[in-house]
Formats: C-alpha cells, sequence, structure tokens
C-alpha cells in the first residue's frame, strides 16, 4: 500500500486536482443563480439588501466564523495525528482537502486523496488512513446526533413547511430522508469495519465489486478495505478522551459553518428564530450529499434560495442574492486559495530534488 502512494504518478495527481477544474463549479453555480435572478428578478431587492455599519459588522462575524470552522478542522487533524503535524501542514492538508470537495460532486467529497495529503507530510501510510477514516467518522457522527437533538426542540414540520406537507411529495423532505438515510448506514458499516471486523468489511466491499456495473472500480475497492484494516488498528487503541477531544474540535468546526448564515441574515435583516434557521442549514448539508455536481454547484444555490427563503423579506430576487453572498464566503475561497497551493504543493511533493 504504501509503495502504490508513495509512487503515484505527479501528472497523475496534477490531472485529478488541477486548478481548471475550478472553473466547472463555477460556472454550474453562477449559471444557476443567473437564471434564478433573470426568472425572478424584482429591482425592489436592492432597495432591501442595504449596506451599514451593522452589515459590515455582520459580514465580518461571517468571515471570522469561517475561520473558526478551519481552525476546528486543523485542530482535529492534529489531534488525530498525535500534534505531529504543525500547524502549517495542517493548514495545508485542510485547504487541499476543501479544493479538492469543492471541485468534485458532494457524494464524492475529497477523501479519495486525502489519505495521500496527509501521507506526503511524513505520516505513515496507516496512521494517514486512520486519519481520513476518522475525521470520515467523526463528521458523520455530528449530522446522526444533531439531527435527532434539534428535533427535540423543534417541531418537524417546520423544518419542512417550505415544501407542504411532510411526505415524499415534499422535495425537501425527500432530499433530507435520503441523505440522512446514507449517511446513517455509511455510519453503520464505516463503525463495524473501524472497531469490530475491517477484514470481513473489506470482503465485503470486494464482493460487491464484483457486480458488472461496478467491477472497473475494484482495486479502488481493495485499496479502501486495505485502508479500514490499517486504520482499524491505529483507532482501536486510542482512549475515549481521544475521541471527545476530536469531537469537541469537530462540533466547533461544524457548528462556526452553520452560523455563518445566522450572522449574513442579521447583516441585513431583523433575525427571526435563529435557532430553526440553524438547524435547517443542518438539513440542507444532509440534502447536499446527493448533489451529483462538483461541490454542489448550482443544486445547492437552489436549496438555499427556496429552503431559507421564508427567513428572508418576500422580495424576488433577495434570496438568490443571499445565496450568491453565501457562497462567495463559504465556497469560492476555497477554490482559489487551491489554485495557489496546488501546483505548489504538487512540486514540492513530487519533484526530485
Amino acid at each position: 500500500m504504501a509503495k502504490d502512494l508513495t509512487k503515484e504518478d505527479s501528472n497523475s495527481i496534477a490531472e485529478r486536482i488541477k486548478p481548471r477544474k475550478m472553473i466547472y463549479p463555477i460556472l454550474i453555480g453562477l449559471g444557476v443563480v443567473a437564471y434564478m435572478l433573470y426568472d425572478q428578478f424584482d429591482a425592489k431587492a436592492f432597495d432591501v439588501i442595504e449596506f451599514t455599519y451593522m452589515s459590515f459588522f455582520w459580514l465580518i462575524i461571517a468571515i471570522i466564523l469561517m475561520v473558526f470552522r478551519d481552525l476546528g478542522y486543523m485542530i482535529r487533524i492534529r489531534i488525530l495525528t498525535d500534534n505531529k503535524l504543525s500547524w502549517l501542514q495542517a493548514f495545508r492538508v485542510v485547504m487541499l482537502w476543501e479544493f479538492t470537495s469543492a471541485i468534485t460532486p458532494s457524494a464524492v467529497g475529497g477523501t479519495s486523496l486525502a489519505i495521500l495529503y496527509v501521507h506526503k507530510e511524513n505520516i505513515s501510510v496507516g496512521r494517514s488512513s486512520a486519519v481520513v477514516m476518522a475525521t470520515s467518522f467523526l463528521d458523520e457522527l455530528y449530522f446522526i446526533l444533531m439531527l435527532p437533538i434539534l428535533l427535540i426542540f423543534i417541531n418537524l414540520s417546520s423544518l419542512f413547511s417550505v415544501g407542504g406537507q411532510i411526505s415524499f411529495t415534499n422535495e425537501f423532505f425527500l432530499f433530507a430522508v435520503i441523505g440522512y438515510s446514507v449517511k446513517l448506514a455509511y455510519m453503520m458499516i464505516l463503525s463495524y469495519g473501524l472497531f469490530k471486523n475491517p477484514r470481513g468489511l473489506k470482503w465485503l466491499i470486494l464482493w460487491i465489486f464484483k457486480l458488472p456495473l461496478i467491477r472497473r472500480w475494484r482495486y479502488g475497492a481493495h485499496k479502501a478495505g486495505t485502508d479500514i484494516i490499517e486504520s482499524s488498528k491505529e483507532l482501536k487503541s486510542k482512549p475515549f478522551s481521544f475521541w471527545i477531544k476530536a469531537f469537541a474540535a469537530t462540533f466547533f468546526s461544524w457548528t462556526s459553518r452553520y452560523w455563518v448564515v445566522n450572522a449574513m441574515f442579521l447583516s441585513f435583516f431583523i433575525g427571526k428564530d435563529q435557532f430553526l434557521l440553524f438547524a435547517r442549514q443542518l438539513v440542507m448539508w444532509i440534502m447536499m450529499l446527493i448533489s451529483p455536481t462538483p461541490g454542489g454547484s448550482g443544486f445547492t444555490e437552489y436549496v438555499f434560495s427556496e429552503y431559507l427563503g421564508d427567513f428572508l423579506p418576500q422580495v424576488a430576487g433577495v434570496a438568490v442574492v443571499m445565496a450568491l453572498l453565501w457562497r462567495l464566503i463559504t465556497y469560492y475561497p476555497y477554490l482559489f486559495i487551491g489554485a495557489v497551493i496546488v501546483p505548489r504543493w504538487i512540486k514540492m511533493k513530487f519533484t526530485k530534488k
């Protein structure tokens, strides 16, 4: 396994994460926004959205929350590597990972190359696999736990009142059920493989990938199974305090990200029911799992404007403008930061000295 990673061709890596791939999600996202603005634009939207000192203050808060989000990720990856990564290395891995997630479909994410990113920072392949598997486990655990907890305090009908009644004819409810079901199934399978029977899970994965339609990816499935076995060896020995600290960093990171929209809305409008707004963002991220586009582009802007639109003034175009502003703060920066870091990282890690 180590041989496969350390000798992976730099041209192949460059092809999979080349910066010009950022063009596609940008075009898709801006194209959907432009269409929605054209379809429902009202000049009164500019009368509603006014920049004031308070607007500037809350937008700065939104940006700071995104910094907190990345800081939480950096803290977590340092915890998972027993602080063997410096802060600079942790920042580099997080930015590379986010860039990969931004240019691949939401259902795929950046985990396929994440092991390589961690490994190239002088972490063993086994530990790198464990770090990536642990981050995936912790992220899914956050979603799996938070939604039922929020439902204790929020009526289910409030979460899905936008799409109509709570039924599978309500597109938002349907998206949420599918997304949560996939996350729950993935969480259960991953937990079983990491902490109970890694070899059994590898056998199951290889058996599934014997099917004709997906047989072409059998080699990748074999590598994934090997990663799970290596990760299991690393993670089983960790004390409970290790998981508490790692999950606390995960909670800090994701919660900071959700509060970004709350800060944005407070920038221009009187806030109403901020806790419900927070809960809907969590549901929205669960919906994004089923998006086939890179970084959820297009689908995310649509869901944002429709699903969170009732928190905004009912003026055509306001929700679309806010969706674009949200993506400018939470998504596009990773594309441009990645475009700067990726070429330098490939040169640094794959060029013989």
